[in-house]
């Protein structure tokens, strides 16, 4: 898939970009010695505990596209992962999984309690728009705009959330592969799709560009539901770094209990392909998206 992945290293280029968003993170994320510092605490353990940070990544090579300044796109990308880790944090919690380990890790709530888990989610999510919408992040105002407009589509009740309440609904209801699929593509899909339609707001993209990968990860996306519900069933709490088999245990549909897990891999691959097919516009400068499109399908993790 990629025009010559030998002079392309996944492995490296995503380790150096979870580190930079790391450090912005650390920069980003409040401290203090004041009475609310315990939120501080949750804050920052729910959020820099490691991780793939793929939808950073995603951000910071879409943004390379067009040459956007790079602490700029790391801002963005901090920002993204605010939102993706007060979502954690909220998943975790009895009312929703009832999880107690997060990337091998205590969850925020065994650590801090419940309801300072809801709170540091909370204080999460509005940091990220208090992020996008400093000049710092982009000069232009209607740039932190459109990011701030297009990060909330993605995380609210037409996006993220929304996939969130369907995902309950599938504990009691039997959902066909339609639903699954746009359970997925709110819940995980349109904040992936976020990630790279952000780096070319950041960078003043053509329509056809933005289109182009928006449409990319939205097929990324379900390419990485699929897998993770294939970890979910054949993978170990070891490589997952959280519990595996709940959704099996809840009874919930999944696209391998509807599929089966070959047809469900195959599902995967094609969406992988087709996912590259959408980089072809860029002729050949999208090398980390497109390794990242077959990373998502091979991954153990």
């Amino acid at each position: 898939m990629i025009d010559n992945p030998a002079v392309f290293d996944l492995r490296t280029a995503m380790a150096l970009a979870a580190s930079a968003v790391e450090d912005a993170l650390n920069q980003l994320l409040p401290k203090t010695d004041k009475p609310e510092g315990r939120l501080f605490e949750a804050m920052r353990a729910g959020t820099l505990n490691g991780g793939k940070r793929l939808r950073p990544f995603l951000l910071v090579h879409a943004a390379r596209l067009f040459n956007v300044q790079e602490s700029c796109a790391l801002r963005a990308a901090a920002a993204l992962e605010c939102v993706h880790s007060y979502s954690l944090v909220h998943d975790d919690l009895p009312a929703m999984d009832n999880a107690d380990l997060r990337r091998g890790r205590p969850t925020v709530h065994k650590v801090y309690n419940e309801a300072t888990a809801i709170l540091a989610g909370d204080a999460l999510l509005t940091l990220a728009f208090e992020i996008l919408a400093d000049p710092a992040t982009h000069e232009a105002p209607n740039v932190r705009c459109e990011l701030v407009t297009a990060l909330a589509k993605a995380a609210g009740g037409a996006g993220m959330v929304g996939g969130q309440m369907l995902d309950l609904v599938a504990e009691t209801t039997e959902l066909d592969i339609g639903a699954i699929t746009r359970l997925q593509r709110l819940k995980t899909g349109e904040l992936i799709a976020c990630a790279a339609e952000s780096g070319a707001i950041l960078g003043r993209a053509s329509v056809q560009h933005r289109q182009a990968l928006r449409a990319y990860a939205h097929d990324l996306g379900l390419a990485f539901q699929i897998t993770d519900d294939l970890l979910d069933v054949e993978g170990t709490e070891a490589e997952a770094g959280k519990p595996v088999r709940r959704d099996a245990e809840a009874g919930k549909a999944t696209f391998v209990t509807i599929l089966g897990p070959e047809r469900a891999r195959e599902q995967a691959g094609i969406l992988s392909r087709q996912a590259v097919a959408h980089l072809n516009v860029f002729e050949g400068r999208a090398a980390p998206l497109q390794a990242v499109a077959q990373f998502v399908v091979e991954r153990r993790s």
